[in-house]
């Protein structure tokens, strides 16, 4: 298992954090989200011969917020 830390612009309020959590918790080989909107991040552990960081950050990209450093 791998953790990585996403950090996601766009997050307003509680809403955008169920919203990025679901589409994390979607993803094949997550077994751990927490997303913070004082911190504007989305900590996660995973199997990454299952899904990449790339891959969750292009799907919460697609939901309309922005992630860098990734």
């Amino acid at each position: 298992m791998l953790k990585t830390i996403l950090n996601i612009e766009g997050m307003t309020c509680d809403h955008c954090v169920s919203s990025v959590t679901k589409i994390l918790e979607n993803f094949s080989g997550v077994t751990e989200v927490t997303v913070s909107l004082a911190e504007n991040t989305a900590t996660v552990s995973y199997d990454e011969l299952k899904t990449t960081p790339s891959e969750m950050s292009k799907a919460i990209e697609n939901d309309g917020y922005t992630v860098k450093n990734r």
